[in-house]
């Protein structure tokens, strides 16, 4: 069986945040009320306020390794 992450990746699925066309823009509502419940989960604080969509998915991705909510 292959493995998921790689067949993501050969599809153009899974894409690192530093190559999206608006990864530079603010992150979303959705990005932030995410990012939040997972720092609550963690015990963590969920970063700064004025993060752009890229950053904020790789903070979400950083808190759901923690959470141990990860993709994995």
């Amino acid at each position: 069986m292959a493995d998921q992450n790689t067949d993501r990746e050969k599809t153009g699925v899974l894409r690192d945040p530093d190559e999206w066309k608006t990864g530079d823009e603010p992150m979303t509502a959705a990005q932030r009320s995410y990012m939040e419940t997972l720092a609550t989960e963690a015990g963590e604080e969920a970063g700064a306020e004025d993060l752009t969509k890229a950053e904020a998915s790789k903070r979400i991705d950083e808190l759901r390794e923690k959470t141990g909510r990860d993709r994995t």
